[in-house]
């Protein structure tokens, strides 16, 4: 059983906000998100054993960069609002920027080194889970009450885990990513952010949810692992070049030819009836998709899922090129056309998706992104680079897959969380583990 001891606690509020908005508005792509729970990604440093007289002084400067950080990100200090409507009784959310602050958690880990979270074929879920605030069912329509917004800084044996637990209301993996981004740069001492400022601005107006949409349930549980698959660019390339081939194209993208491999070993050791059908859920980024389209650094949540459907059977018959063409045909549906329609569409009839509807047993959902910078996060003091990174329970479930960048260029890692038996089997899967770097 792991223990962590917690050192202190500090509410972190931002001291010049640049930015006089109150009140922020939240869009269909935001609201979605209600019933789920936040984003929890957490990077993992190697550092010397810290001196006793050296907690409190980098924990102090990580609470300060915070502080600088959340000027430039001061919704994320703030509250979500809610406005009952008298004349229809209906609910809208908002954000209310009201300062209330981003609790800063100092914790340690005794006795856990950082081979216990980087060596095990499985990922512990006890330890990884401890690193993140709050240890919990808490979902985004909490955010009410709770924070938008908490870090947790843990001291390991021989390392640092920063985590962060953000309400995915407010903000999507590009979002996420950015805050992230700044404050690292901040606390290895910029005055100054290398990408542009977050921007807030949108014309979106309040959407008015009647009570039977307010009515949210959690994820039902089944026994799960995970597991980290590890892909380096080389494989990747073979991939790419293996699908394009069989298709005849040139435009099935290295991410849609590693997920098309993956969905394909899980199908085929789910031990699945021919017939049945088989879905992979994508968060599709929509920032680009609109005209005009959004700045990147728009900060807020900007994705639409989109599904994958073929039978069991045909997925594991056609190749991988075939199954890769068909996410490549889905994603390309997503453009302004259809991005306006579900906008105005959910507005009129808000209709958030609930996690229990998401998880069935031949299922697959994909979030995260091989884009974002999860590696050039130096927060400074020596520490370098980041080990790994990993995500916290919220929204965990079986067919859950994180994509992130790898440590080395352009490798990309698979966090998978799966049934042990599908899981057992896809390891001793020769056609999978060939692309695959132990």
């Amino acid at each position: 059983m792991v223990e962590i001891r917690f050192i202190s606690t500090a509410t972190v509020v931002p001291k010049n906000p640049r930015g006089s908005t109150t009140r922020m508005e939240l869009t269909p792509w935001e609201l979605q998100f209600l019933p789920h729970g936040p984003i929890q990604k957490g990077l993992l440093f190697r550092s010397p054993k810290l001196l006793l007289q050296e907690h409190g002084f980098i924990m102090g400067h990580l609470k300060n960069s915070l502080e600088r950080t959340l000027d430039l990100f001061y919704p994320l200090a703030g509250r979500l609002g809610t406005t009952v409507n008298g004349d229809d009784d209906t609910t809208c959310f908002f954000i209310s920027c009201n300062g209330a602050g981003v609790p800063f958690i100092h914790a340690a880990a005794d006795g856990v080194t950082v081979g216990d979270v980087l060596d095990p074929v499985y990922v512990s879920d006890e330890i990884v889970s401890s690193f993140f605030p709050p240890n919990g069912a808490r979902k985004n329509h909490h955010g009410v009450a709770e924070p938008l917004l908490e870090v947790q800084v843990t001291e390991l044996v021989d390392g640092i885990f920063i985590g962060c637990t953000m309400n995915h209301v407010v903000a999507d993996g590009t979002s996420f990513w950015h805050f992230f981004n700044s404050w690292s740069e901040i606390s290895r001492g910029s005055d100054m952010i290398s990408r542009c400022p977050p921007i807030f601005e949108r014309g979106s107006m309040p959407v008015r949810f009647p009570q039977s949409a307010l009515v949210f349930s959690g994820l039902p549980s089944s026994p799960t692992h995970e597991r980290v698959f590890h892909f380096r660019k080389e494989a990747i390339a073979g991939l790419k070049a293996k699908a394009n081939a069989e298709t005849a194209t040139d435009r099935i993208s290295s991410l849609q030819a590693l997920l098309a491999h993956f969905w394909r070993s899980v199908t085929r050791n789910r031990r699945l009836p021919e017939d049945q059908e088989t879905t992979y859920m994508l968060l599709i980024g929509m920032r680009s998709r609109v005209d005009p389209p959004l700045p990147e650094q728009y900060f807020g949540a900007a994705v639409q899922a989109g599904i994958v459907t073929m039978k069991v059977g045909e997925l594991l018959e056609l190749g991988l090129g075939r199954v890769a063409w068909k996410m490549n045909e889905m994603i390309s549906t997503f453009t302004e056309e259809e991005a306006s329609m579900f906008c105005e569409s959910w507005a009129k009839n808000p209709r958030p998706v609930l996690p229990r509807d998401m998880v069935v047993s031949n299922a697959l959902m994909a979030s995260s992104s091989p884009r974002f910078n999860v590696y050039g996060n130096d927060f400074g003091w020596g520490w370098g680079r980041p080990v790994a990174v990993r995500s916290g329970g919220g929204n965990k479930c079986d067919g859950k897959t994180t994509i992130f960048e790898g440590s080395e260029e352009g490798s990309i890692d698979i966090e998978a969380c799966l049934s042990p038996s599908t899981l057992e089997a896809m390891i001793e899967d020769a056609e999978f583990m060939n692309a695959v770097t132990l």
